[in-house]
């Protein structure tokens, strides 16, 4: 474990067909001295149902491939224990699938099944620190275990030297006289330790603001208080031999220093979650994430391509015949998705439907998200279909050159390019190409995405155009239009001419 069957990293790699069962069996025994008061099973993700016996005894269910589950274990444990996990991935549409089908090919990639995140124990005491809530503005930080029954002592290291504050009612706040600012130029942490009668914590926040402001005219997206341009990457998450778990933790850093060389500040998460992991990385090496929420519901290549091919890019959404079960799963998915990351500093900007696919009532969403985190950016309907309440007015360009268009919101154009080039060696598959425009020379290829940037791009920063993020960071499968090959042994831009560009971008705002 971790890797799922159908990868070439689980030793199986091959796909199954629908009404496969997928059986886990480990045996163990905890370490001496491992046992507290209680122990406890956690499980990072498994696609997309999941039941857990342990010793004979059921500890209960899961659905959802996307989100971490627990159980507490004390009372079914032995010396010797024998773990099972039966796992059940049918691709149902009423749960989050994201870009996963069994006839993959094109935007649509290998499907994941079963345990592809880590499987893990911990011995806590009785009353242990549960959770942690991390609200921060300029100058202060929150800190809420969320039980008022924890007192205790807050130890935040800062430059200037360690600052002790009382946790009482289980919350703790700091105030910062001099506040060091996240940003990906310095992506500064505040570590902290939270201690109580019965157990300890270490993790860390960061200062930082995201509001939207009228600079010279036109409105901005701004960091700390100044216009800031969100120049990004999108982000598949898929690895040429885990799918969706990289072969080592190590992977999730070089792909955000591979981005960074490039000039990049921001990598938009493209309907997948990633474990905590990935999002530590961007935290302390200084990488925005714009999170989308994982799709549910059917994709329909009429209704959510077609149709904004041809222009009809703003059609009301209230009435889209979803069904029940399908809406509850989303939001439920999506509370699940901000409860996990909002303390997260380099989140920054949440995605909720992309393209129309699985897209239901975007007012209604828009108004439930923001109702659980109103401090970061909302993108209700990234790309068409946006008639409701968004933070932003979102597009999508491929098939034509790009044209500003000033707007009451701040303008994204949260895709565009696609450019494909398949460097010799390091493709997938060597018959198919799926990509916007084709490139047999790296040179050919090179000159052309620069001339995109300089021509398309950098014109329209000045005139509001607040960040651009570009498809893609790395090829997936079929899907040949990333910046790094699918094996990542590649990089198909030039960094100099990417990091000018970047400059260049940022000092037009």
């Amino acid at each position: 474990m971790p890797f799922a069957p159908e990868s070439l990293l689980s030793g199986v790699h091959r796909t199954f067909p629908k009404g496969t069962r997928f059986f886990y069996r480990t045996a163990f025994r905890l370490p001496e001295g491992f046992r507290k008061a209680r122990v406890l099973l956690h499980f990072g993700a498994v696609d997309q149902l999941a039941d857990v016996w342990l010793n004979g005894a059921h500890l209960g269910s899961h659905a959802g491939g996307y989100d971490a589950f627990s159980f507490d274990v004390t009372d079914c444990l032995r010396e010797e224990n024998t773990l099972i996990v039966r796992a059940v991935d049918d691709l149902d549409h009423c749960l989050p699938y994201g870009k996963q089908r069994r006839g993959r090919g094109g935007m649509w990639y290998t499907p994941v099944s079963g345990v592809w995140q880590t499987v893990w124990m911990e011995s806590v005491s009785e009353r242990y620190i549960r959770g942690l809530r991390i609200d921060t503005g300029a100058g202060w930080a929150s800190l809420d275990t969320g039980d008022a029954s924890l007192s205790g002592t807050v130890t935040v290291q800062t430059p200037e030297g360690a600052m002790r504050l009382p946790l009482e009612k289980g919350a703790a706040r700091a105030e910062l006289k001099t506040p060091r600012l996240w940003s990906p130029e310095d992506p500064y942490l505040y570590e902290f330790t939270i201690e109580t009668a019965e157990d300890r914590v270490e993790s860390y926040f960061a200062l930082r603001t995201l509001e939207i402001r009228q600079v010279k005219g036109v409105p901005r997206l701004c960091l700390n208080g100044k216009p800031y341009f969100f120049n990004g990457l999108l982000d598949q998450g898929y690895w040429s031999d885990g799918l969706f778990t990289p072969a080592v933790p190590e992977c999730y850093a070089q792909d955000i220093l591979a981005a960074k060389r490039l000039g990049y500040n921001v990598l938009r998460k493209h309907i997948k979650l990633e474990p905590e992991q990935f999002y530590y990385d961007c935290d302390r090496l200084g990488m925005i994430v714009m999170q989308d929420m994982v799709n549910n519901g059917r994709y329909s290549f009429a209704r959510d391509t077609a149709l904004a091919t041809i222009g009809l890019k703003r059609l009301p959404d209230r009435l889209i015949p979803r069904s029940r079960k399908t809406r509850r799963n989303f939001y439920e998915a999506m509370e699940k998705t901000v409860a996990r990351l909002r303390s997260h500093p380099c989140v920054c900007y949440w995605t909720i439907f992309n393209e129309g696919w699985g897209q239901f009532d975007s007012t209604a969403a828009y108004r439930r998200l923001k109702a659980l985190d109103a401090t970061r950016f909302i993108d209700s309907a990234s790309g068409w279909f946006c008639g409701g309440k968004t933070d932003v007015e979102s597009q999508h360009v491929y098939f034509k050159p790009y044209r500003f268009k000033p707007a009451s919101r701040p303008v994204m154009l949260t895709e565009f390019g696609g450019y494909s080039y398949k460097p010799e060696g390091h493709v997938f598959n060597g018959k198919r190409t799926y990509g916007y425009r084709l490139f047999s020379r790296q040179e050919e290829y090179r000159r052309a995405l620069e001339t995109l940037y300089r021509e398309e791009i950098l014109p329209a920063v000045p005139r509001g155009l607040c960040g651009a993020v570009y498809t893609q960071l790395s090829d997936v499968e079929d899907e040949t239009n990333g910046l790094l090959s699918y094996d990542r042994r590649v990089v198909k831009a030039d960094e100099a001419a990417m990091q000018a560009i970047a400059r260049e971008m940022s000092g037009a705002l």
